[in-house]
């Protein structure tokens, strides 16, 4: 039986550590907001027909006619855009989290939400690898510096703790994070394809 598979008390717990983490969508003009949901939907568009690495940064701003001043000042890049294309995913994930029914959400054993959020992170990361691999990518560490991944090593921390008691969990968080990584991933599944990939990394939990 793995160490992670246990009969103990059913985890509530996360929520308020992580809902500190969670940062509110920044105020802006309607004008801005405009802009940048044309901005979203033009590199939406381009990045599905043409690949993210099929697509410039010149291309998006014609597409959503906006001036490529408006768009790097407000992006920066395109791994600055990528974050913004994945922002609403990763919320509607970090809330089913916070509040969602078991066993991602709270009220399930501490191993069976592990499980279920590998699974739930497992279909975001593979429904938009190209994405998430250029924002992770963008410079080195850039993996470590977004919020997003503060938020699921946290969450990864406090189950650990809880499923495991007197592990070392912040540094066993990260090492079981490490094969959710978008590199590491694009690797896997280009060799092995999506499933297999997918069912390796589950199959670390049963271990």
């Amino acid at each position: 039986m793995s160490d992670l598979e246990f009969n103990g008390p059913r985890s509530g717990s996360s929520s308020e550590p992580l809902r500190t983490l969670l940062g509110e969508p920044p105020r802006e003009r309607a004008d801005a907001a405009r802009n940048r949901l044309k901005v979203l939907a033009a590199a939406a568009r381009l990045f599905r027909d043409k690949g993210v690495d099929g697509v410039s940064m010149d291309a998006i701003a014609t597409e959503a006619g906006v001036g490529k001043g408006t768009l790097f000042r407000r992006f920066g890049d395109k791994s600055g855009l990528a974050a913004a294309l994945l922002d609403e995913r990763e919320r509607e994930l970090q809330e089913a989290i916070l509040t969602g029914p078991a066993p991602l959400g709270p009220g399930a054993p501490a191993a069976d939400r592990l499980a279920a959020f590998v699974d739930a992170y497992l279909d975001y990361l593979l429904g938009h690898l190209d994405l998430i691999r250029m924002s992770e990518t963008a410079s080195p560490g850039a993996r470590y510096r977004i919020g997003a991944y503060r938020f699921w090593h946290r969450h990864t921390e406090i189950l650990l703790a809880e499923a495991r008691p007197g592990c070392d969990a912040g540094p066993l968080a990260h090492a079981l994070l490490a094969p959710l990584a978008a590199e590491h991933m694009t690797a896997l599944a280009g060799e092995y394809g999506q499933a297999r990939a997918g069912e390796a990394v589950r199959a670390l939990l049963r271990l």
